[in-house]
């Protein structure tokens, strides 16, 4: 007798969080539940980041169903819509700092990349199979395109005379913003289409996804929708709590970027995380590369346009020992990818880096 076939579904918790998220969205607007007490904040920061969660799934969903190139361009939108919110919220709700929220955000990103998540990954790998090899093109491709987007965005304007500060002009911003989108678009284009086997994990080649059908993605569709409106509605709403809890905790506010970048980044470092246990470094460095990528190369234009339109400032630039630290996980980056081959030796640099920035950052 022939088995019926089964379909794939949506985890029960991808379907319930959203709906949560939306509820609770829908009491704070109607003011029936006002997130003004501790307890109600730290259900709501819960439900924030779970929301982050679903959110990237369905974008994956959504991903795999279109396909390559526009599948890895819907999930960085997702990803980028999530990023843009908590920083133009942030802008928002701190006086006097807000204008370097945006720059203090992009930049823990691409550090929390580089030498937190790359890191731990190249240690699991190493303690559970001592070398992992990757697609040296790929790779170093990826850091080129990144090494040159964090110079652009994160050290020129401290060189720049057109306006005084570390800040660009409108037109400089502007420039800087679009060049950034065109760099992205053909590394996306290199990545997924011209020279696709470039990032394909040769020694350990990966089954396709199946691609969902329609019911499936007609759900996702509502829900990451669904899920994108409530985190930016709960991040404009817990803005001024975060803010508080990083000044109490006698942080500075620049550490409010690394909140945010940690939570945004937080889903595909656990996927790379668990692609480098599953000996799979080359998509564990796709993804976390990639996250990257998408963190300086499109948040940067959208808040740069946002902060046009809205008369916001924004302050890109730098400070000096931040620099240092940046150039040093790019060049450690650098020598680590230029072998094709890892060891936990490289995961331990990576995370002695990764623990300098969380100590500059916490006490500058």
């Amino acid at each position: 007798m022939a088995q019926a076939a089964t379909h794939p579904t949506h985890p029960l918790w991808v379907i319930l969080v959203p709906l949560v998220a939306g509820a609770l969205v829908v009491l704070e607007e109607t003011h029936v539940v006002h997130l003004d007490t501790l307890a109600i904040q730290l259900v709501a920061a819960l439900i924030l980041g779970a929301a982050v969660f679903a959110a990237v799934h369905h974008a994956e969903v959504l991903a795999l169903r279109i396909g390559e190139p526009l599948g890895s361009l819907v999930l960085a939108a997702a990803v980028t819509v999530i990023e843009v919110s908590l920083i133009i919220s942030m802008m928002l709700a701190i006086e006097g700092g807000g204008s370097e929220i945006a720059r203090d955000t992009v930049f823990s990103a691409v550090m929390i990349v580089l030498t937190g998540i790359i890191g731990l990954c190249l240690l699991v790998g190493g303690v559970f199979h001592r070398e992992q090899g990757f697609q040296i093109q790929g790779a170093s491709g990826a850091l080129s395109v990144l090494a040159t987007l964090a110079t652009l965005a994160l050290i020129l304007p401290n060189f720049t005379v057109a306006v005084p500060g570390p800040v660009y002009s409108t037109g400089q911003l502007m420039g800087v913003g679009l060049m950034s989108l065109l760099l992205y678009a053909l590394f996306i284009f290199v990545q997924s289409w011209r020279h696709r086997d470039y990032f394909i994990d040769m020694e350990n080649a990966e089954e396709a996804h199946p691609r969902p059908d329609g019911r499936l993605v007609a759900v996702s569709i509502v829900l990451l929708a669904v899920s994108l409106l409530s985190v930016v509605l709960i991040a404009e709403g817990l803005s001024p709590a975060v803010e508080d809890a990083v000044s109490v905790a006698g942080l500075p506010d620049a550490f409010v970027g690394v909140v945010i970048a940690a939570l945004v980044l937080l889903p595909e470092g656990l996927a790379a995380l668990r692609a480098a246990r599953a000996n799979q470094l080359q998509k564990s460095l796709n993804l976390a590369l990639g996250s990257a990528l998408a963190s300086i190369g499109l948040t940067i234009p959208v808040v740069g346009a946002a902060s046009v339109m809205i008369g916001a400032p924004l302050s890109l630039g730098l400070e000096a020992e931040h620099i240092v630290l940046l150039v040093l996980a790019l060049f450690t980056c650098t020598l680590t990818l230029t072998t094709g081959r890892t060891s936990i030796l490289q995961g331990g640099v990576h995370l002695v880096i990764f623990a300098a920035f969380l100590i500059v950052a916490a006490v500058p």
